[in-house]
Order: C-alpha cells, then structure tokens, then sequence
C-alpha cells in the first residue's frame, strides 16, 4: 500500500512550481470573468502576466473582512457570498454553511471538495474503515470537510458531532470504528469518560485532530493510550492548507494552494524562515480566493519532508497576525507600522512596543536600520506621528536584533 495519497506529493519542487504557475493565470481570469468581487478588485490585472509568485506579490491582499463586509452590502440581494463564489444554488453547490460574523461559505459538488482526503490519508486512514466524526455538523463546514474527505478514500462516517459524551463512548464501544476526527480537546474527554464508564476503546487507533493546538504533551497523553494523532491546518474558506506526517516536523502545505508568507499588514512576503501572515490563492473553480489573508501567522521550514515528500512545509500555527491595539483611545494597526517603515529604505524590520500601565500609554518604535546617520530616528518620530497621529519614541537597532515572531505591534502593557 503507497505512503502517499498520490503522484503528486513527490514531483519535483520544479515540476510542482511550473503547473501551479500555469494554473495560476487560467485561475485569476477565472476569477475576474465569473466573481463579481474579484472583477472588482483584480480590476485591470492582466491575468495572462501573472505567472510567477513576484507578480503575484503585487496583487492586492483580500482578508476576511472584505468577504464579510460584501456580503453584508449584497444581504438580501440574492448574492450571500458577497460576489465571490461563482456557483449559484442548485446541484453545483448542494451545502451552504455559516461562521461566526456571520460569513456564509458554499460547498460546491466536486469529490473531496475540501481537499481533506490528503491529511487524511497522511494520518493512516485507508478506503473500507470506520471513522468517528466529531466535528461539528451545525452551521459550520467542519463536519462535512471531514466526512466528504472520509467518502473519497472510501471510509464509512459516524456523524458524532460535537457534545453527547457517555452516547460517543458508548457508539464507539459498538462500532468500533478505526479512527477519530475532531478536535484533540474534546476526543480526551471522550477517553477519560470512557476510562470512567469502565468501556475499553480497543479498536481507536488513530485520529486525525484540527481547530485546536496539538500540543507534544497531548501527543504523549494520547500515544500513551494507543491513539497515533496527526493534525492538519484548513479553514472554511480555502479548505486544507497543510497537514502533518509521520515525521511531525512541521505540516506539509497541500497541492491544491499556493502559499505566501508575507509582513503582517501587508502584502510583502518575509524571507524564508521569517515569521509572517498566511497568504493563501486557492485553485478552487467555484470560490476562486486570489491571495486570501487567513489572518495566521506561520514561517516556512528549509528542507523537505523526511517522508519524501517534496512540497514546502511551514511551522503550523504561531499566533494571529491581527495585532491592532487601541492607543491613548487610537486604534493602531500593523499596516501602518509597516507604512511607518515603507518610507525609509533603510529600515529593515519595524516593531511597534506599546508600553506602560492603564491611562498612561507610551509608543516605542524599534527598526532594524544599518543607517546611524543624525536625524534620522527624529524624521521617523514625525512620520509616526503622521500616520498614527500619536506620539512616539524611535529606538535604532542592528539587523537581526528584533525577534523572529511575526509581531509587527507588541503590547507590553501592565494592566493590574
């Protein structure tokens, strides 16, 4: 039996790079021809040009808050996605979900639309099992992610949802199934209650585990138990962005996405190994995201996968790239940090520390420069001030003296 879902996990990084390049150009034109959103904002883009992720780069960025706030002006309009799906109702988009905001997402009707059959089958699950879905099926995609995935490889699910502990032991104990999916937090209740109720579990081997950090302390406590979990990384709007393997050395991003990591507040990608916001184009036909900020922070790790897998691999999850902060009663916001930082050359890396303790705020912008000239922390001050309309200090630092964790605005602030 393979130890990869497919061909495709192992090409050549080369041979991965040229097709998602020239998927890339027939997908952003698809996007502009058939989502009313992307017309709009892709507007004079020529799509046919965009075949290498430097052009990409310059693409605007689209976050969430744009999707939720189109679909709030075409509410009741007959358009709930907002412009950006380009399936209307009926048999081509048979499922249609809703996040908190609320934000409505669409599931078209192609096979494993999600794209989660490949974490899945990283995590061990193989065609003819039993797995035990406890993801929700209410209102959000999460369940359905999952048992569409299921049904690919050719696995039976048990819809479990969320909740009903003694009656999950007690489905468990007489199906026996193969597997868990769900979340790593709730699948330990399970398990301690089942050690309560005095019902071995014999037959749970592995899980497949998202929504929730997998921390190695867990991984013990499950591994001690007999559960082999994996984890995996998506979202309702793009489906799977990466997913783990037996190596557990980062997760490996899918064949379905192309994958940026650029400056919080931006558009820019960071060097590699830097610390920055997932930027996500998915090829998905009916919701055609073109470089969707996820709001995520992750960094790539140099290498590839010990398990011969060649794609790019990142970090997983380190925090949320979202770190606007009210100042003296001002929202600041990472993006004009970064605008700060724009308009010199010479500044390198920019991060705002907001210190002090209630009412008594204070600004400290601390910028990797190699210039030392006189002045210059001075013009910085008054652009600081420009932009954010507050008042600032300026710390000069060297290159590399600033951490590596994708903070771009650090509240050091004592509340107590």
């Amino acid at each position: 039996m393979s130890t990869f879902y497919d061909d495709l996990e192992t090409r050549s990084p080369e041979a991965r790079e040229a097709a998602l390049m020239r998927a890339l150009p027939r997908q952003i034109d698809h996007a502009q021809r058939h989502s009313a959103a992307f017309a709009a904002i892709l507007v004079g883009v020529d799509a046919s040009a965009v075949t290498s992720r430097a052009v990409l780069a310059q693409l605007p960025v689209t976050r969430k808050s744009a999707l939720q706030q189109r679909q709030q002006q075409a509410r009741g309009g007959g358009n709930p996605f907002g412009g950006f799906a380009t399936a209307g109702f009926g048999a081509a988009l048979p499922r249609v979900f809703c996040s908190p905001g609320p934000l409505y997402e669409p599931e078209g009707a192609r096979r494993d639309y999600w794209r989660m059959a490949r974490a899945l089958y990283a995590a061990g699950f193989r065609a003819g099992e039993l797995l035990h879905n406890c993801f929700s099926y209410h209102f959000v995609p999460a369940g359905f992610m999952m048992e569409t995935a299921a049904h690919a490889l050719g696995c039976s699910v048990f819809a479990g949802g969320t909740g009903q502990t003694e009656q999950q032991v007690q489905a468990m104990a007489d199906l026996q199934p193969a597997g868990y999916i769900g979340t790593p937090s709730f699948l330990k209740i399970i398990l301690e209650k089942a050690g309560q109720m005095g019902v071995p579990l014999p037959s749970l081997t592995k899980a497949l585990f998202s929504a929730e950090a997998y921390p190695p302390s867990l991984h013990q406590w499950f591994a001690a138990r007999g559960v082999h979990g994996m984890q995996c990384y998506g979202t309702a709007d793009l489906g799977l962005i990466a997913y783990e393997t037996s190596a557990r050395e980062g997760l490996v991003i899918d064949e379905g996405v192309i994958v940026e990591i650029v400056r919080p507040g931006t558009g820019d990608p960071v060097p590699e190994g830097e610390v920055g916001e997932l930027v996500v184009t998915t090829l998905n036909p009916d919701y055609p995201l073109i470089r969707f900020g996820t709001g995520d922070l992750s960094a790539v790790l140099p290498g590839p996968c010990p398990t011969g897998r060649t794609n790019t691999r990142i970090k997983g999850w380190l925090g949320r790239a979202d770190q606007t902060t009210k100042v003296r009663g001002m929202f600041v916001q990472p993006g004009q940090v970064a605008e700060v930082a724009r308009r010199f050359p010479q500044v390198l890396k920019a991060r705002l520390v907001v210190s002090g303790s209630m009412a008594n705020d204070q600004m400290l912008l601390q910028v990797e420069t190699r210039e030392t000239a006189p002045g210059m922390a001075d013009l910085l001050m008054e652009v600081l001030r420009e932009v954010t309309k507050l008042r600032g200090e300026v710390q000069m630092l060297p290159p590399g003296s600033l951490p590596n964790d994708g903070k771009v605005i650090e509240d050091a602030r004592s509340y107590e």
